[in-house]
C-alpha cells in the first residue's frame, strides 16, 4: 500500500511541483523537437546531402510522436488542471497558451494538407490514415503546404523564449521554474 501512495504522489502534481509524468513528456518533446528542427536546418542548409536524407526521412514520423505526446500532455494537464503549480505571471500563462496553440495547429495543418494528398499516412510502419483515390483536395493542400513551415517559424522563436525565460526566471527573479519543471526533489 505504501509503495501505490508513494507512486501516486509522483503521478500527481502539486502546488510546487510538476509531476513525473508532465516532466518526462516534456523532456521526451523537448528532444524531439530539437530533433524536428534539425531536420528542417537539414532540408534548408545541406539540401540533397545524405545527412538531410536521413533527417527528412523521419521528419513526419517524429512529428506524428510529437503530436501524440503533445495530445497525451494537454489530457494530463486537464485532469491535473486544479493541482497544478501556480503560473508565474499573466505572461507566462499566455505565453504557454500560444505555445501550446502553436503546437497543435502545426501538425493538425500537416495532417490537413496529408489527407487532401489523397495519401496514406504512417508514422513508424503504422499506418494511420488511408489514401483515398482521385484528386487532391486543393484547399487542403495549399493550406497545409503554406501554414505548417510558416508556423513552424514561430514555434521555433516560442520555444527559444521559453528556454531564455526559464534562464531569465532563475537568474534574475529568483523564480526556480527549472527545479520545478525538474520534479520533486523527493523523487
Amino acid at each position: 500500500m505504501a509503495a501505490f501512495a508513494s507512486r501516486r504522489a509522483t503521478t500527481l502534481n502539486s502546488s510546487l511541483f510538476l509531476n513525473s509524468t508532465e516532466n518526462e513528456t516534456e523532456w521526451a518533446m523537448a528532444l524531439l523537437f530539437v530533433w524536428q528542427f534539425t531536420s528542417v536546418a537539414a532540408r534548408v542548409l545541406f539540401e540533397d546531402s545524405a545527412f538531410d536524407d536521413f533527417m527528412w526521412t523521419w521528419h513526419r514520423d517524429v512529428g506524428v510522436l510529437l503530436f501524440t505526446l503533445l495530445l497525451m500532455r494537454g489530457a494530463w494537464r486537464l485532469l491535473n488542471v486544479s493541482r497544478r503549480p501556480t503560473s508565474v505571471s499573466v505572461m507566462a500563462k499566455l505565453g504557454h497558451l500560444l505555445l501550446y496553440a502553436l503546437m497543435l495547429v502545426v501538425p493538425l495543418v500537416a495532417l490537413l494538407r496529408q489527407y487532401g494528398s489523397g495519401r496514406s499516412l504512417s508514422a513508424f510502419g503504422i499506418p494511420l490514415m488511408p489514401g483515398f483515390e482521385g484528386p487532391e483536395i486543393e484547399w487542403m493542400v495549399a493550406l497545409g503546404s503554406i501554414f505548417h513551415g510558416l508556423l513552424g517559424w514561430p514555434l521555433l522563436v516560442l520555444i527559444l523564449g521559453h528556454v531564455a525565460m526559464v534562464a531569465i526566471h532563475r537568474r534574475y527573479a529568483h523564480h526556480d521554474v527549472l527545479t520545478r519543471m525538474a520534479g520533486s526533489p523527493s523523487r
